[in-house]
């Protein structure tokens, strides 16, 4: 894997396995990430369940959905030159502009109200949600109409989910016969999402932006004070871009006892020269 910066203020990895031509390799998926702080690509063989490449880009400042939208046709440019090659493309938005409604009160007419208290959308903003019946839960959200538009021209149909239905999916159900808190934490360049559950009951699924490992810790204290969870013996596990050595596991750790990463056996890939809990989401689908 190599780090290479680049003058726009982008710090750019990648990583190719094997020795092929990607044009040359079947049964390719397609997966990428996308946040306003950074973008990532998962290259798979599905018949040999194998990472072929992967790349990912983390800006320094965030930037729009038409900047964004450069820096993705960039990557098709370079990596897809017959689109009906790919058997599939799945995309993930990370964005705060998405909340959690119980199935039994979802309306799809209502999909904006929903949205409206808690984060700021546009009239023409468009309103998508994801059904995850696991947890008999709606995640209402705002994908980027653009970057969707974009890759129908190209791929056709494709399947786009928001971050919060990856993490609620992959994150395993506490029994019902338990009354222990498990609080899940991935952590992006500014932002992180935050799950708490307990008793097999969501208790929460919520996102925040972060600058210092001040703001970090306060969110983090702020909802555990809020839940009645008790810091030193909730279970929480970390995951995404934070390492022990870091200013952020560092002042996480000084409040709260019982931190451990997410597991290798969760993740259906892994990707060598991470660690294991970074990329979790494009490492599940």
């Amino acid at each position: 894997m190599k780090l290479i910066p680049v003058v726009t203020g982008r710090k750019f990895m990648t990583q190719t396995i094997g020795r092929n031509s990607l044009h040359t390799i079947p049964n390719k998926r397609l997966s990428v990430q996308v946040s306003l702080t950074g973008l990532s690509f998962l290259l798979t063989n599905s018949s040999k369940s194998e990472v072929i490449h992967f790349s990912s880009m983390v800006y320094q400042k965030e930037r729009t959905p038409e900047e964004l939208l450069l820096d993705i046709d960039t990557f098709i440019k370079e990596h897809v030159k017959d689109a009906s090659e790919f058997e599939s493309v799945r995309v993930i938005y990370s964005n705060s502009e998405f909340t959690a409604v119980p199935t039994p009160l979802f309306d799809e007419a209502k999909a904006s109200d929903y949205l409206k208290f808690n984060a700021k959308i546009l009239a023409n903003d468009f309103i998508a949600w994801d059904d995850v019946p696991a947890r008999n839960m709606h995640i209402v959200y705002v994908p980027y109409v653009n970057i969707n538009n974009f890759l129908f021209d190209i791929f056709g149909s494709f399947q786009f989910y928001h971050s919060a239905s990856v993490m609620l999916e992959m994150i395993p159900m506490e029994s019902r016969f338990t009354e222990e808190t498990s609080v899940y934490i991935n952590v992006e360049r500014s932002n992180f999402q935050i799950v708490v559950q307990s008793s097999s009951q969501l208790k929460l699924c919520n996102s925040y932006h972060f600058i210092t490992p001040e703001d970090f810790i306060y969110y983090i204290l702020f909802c555990f004070e809020q839940l009645d969870i008790n810091p030193d013996s909730a279970k929480v596990v970390m995951m995404g871009q934070i390492k022990e050595e870091d200013a952020l596991y560092e002042i996480a750790y000084t409040y709260i006892r019982n931190i451990e990463f997410l597991p290798e056996s969760i993740l259906q890939h892994q990707l060598e020269g991470t660690l294991v809990h970074e990329h979790p989401l494009l490492k599940f689908i």
